[in-house]
């Protein structure tokens, strides 16, 4: 496509995704077609990573491949694609990144991605099917007899805990995050738990593990000095949560992701918590 060709279309229709969450946006719409480059971390939908070449991890980009595309629009997330996202400008590539860290958030940028590509309408449906989704564990949460509190791991060395969407959907499949103060932390060097035993101390009877990327192992964890006493390990309550469904802010999160811990919570509730 030369770049006259890209001027005049009223939307974009090369697109790289530096990141899974708006890979898996665009195919749930249908408009796959217009990804022309995805983050090699992509593991969702399974046929993208077949079909589409990988040009970025996380944190770093081939931006030599990223201009051979010739994308009209490169789509990020966060600060730590910052220096992505200026490469690319530089060179005249549009770029837009998002910074979704809750719930709400996810839903709106996947209404402000639809608007972008002209799919204002498939998005809207998108983002209502996904709502409906989360009201019907959120009702169905209610009739537990009681929350467990619980704790959610995002890495283990350092501890971290508190990431915005995870604790509030931890909250809407029937739990109470025990560090729902981490949460307002956008950055993960400012959710790092500086005393271990302050996760002990708030007596977790649920504990969630997904060390981004990383196996879970809830061996270790039991192991920990001072821990043995924790209800969750106690009632070996220790179950890990897969990072590609839980740590990107996406559909996979509000789809798979809360669906499994609603999963956990609800069979220790069965058992009468």
């Amino acid at each position: 496509m030369t770049i006259s060709r890209r001027v005049e279309a009223r939307y974009p229709t090369r697109i790289v995704c530096l990141t899974e969450e708006t890979t898996e946006t665009l195919y749930l719409l249908g408009e796959q077609d217009r990804i022309v480059g995805i983050s090699g971390f992509t593991v969702r939908p399974p046929r993208a990573r077949k079909e589409k070449p990988k040009v970025s991890a996380f944190i770093s980009a081939k931006i030599d491949r990223i201009l051979a595309l010739e994308p009209d629009l490169v789509l990020g997330f966060s600060d730590l694609q910052a220096d992505i996202a200026s490469q690319l400008i530089r060179h005249g590539v549009e770029v837009h990144v998002f910074n979704q860290r809750s719930v709400a958030e996810i839903l709106r940028v996947i209404r402000m991605l639809g608007g972008m590509i002209g799919c204002e309408a498939k998005a809207s449906a998108l983002a209502a099917e996904l709502e409906g989704g989360l009201d019907a564990i959120r009702a169905t949460a209610a009739t537990f007899p009681r929350r467990p509190r619980v704790y959610f791991e995002e890495w283990d060395e350092p501890q971290i805990s508190g990431i915005r969407w995870v604790s509030e959907l931890v909250g809407i499949a029937g739990g109470d995050d025990i560090f729902p103060e981490l949460a307002a932390c956008g950055l993960g060097k400012d959710r790092i738990i500086a005393d271990p035993l302050e996760a002990v101390r708030r007596a977790p009877d649920i504990i969630f593990g997904s060390w981004c990327g990383k196996k879970f192992s809830a061996r270790n964890v039991a192991a920990r000095p001072g821990w043995q006493a924790v209800p969750a390990v106690r009632d070996r309550e220790l179950h890990e949560v897969k990072s590609s469904i839980i740590l990107q802010p996406g559909p996979a999160a509000l789809t798979d992701g809360v669906r499994e811990l609603h999963r956990v919570i609800a069979a220790w509730a069965a058992k009468g918590g």
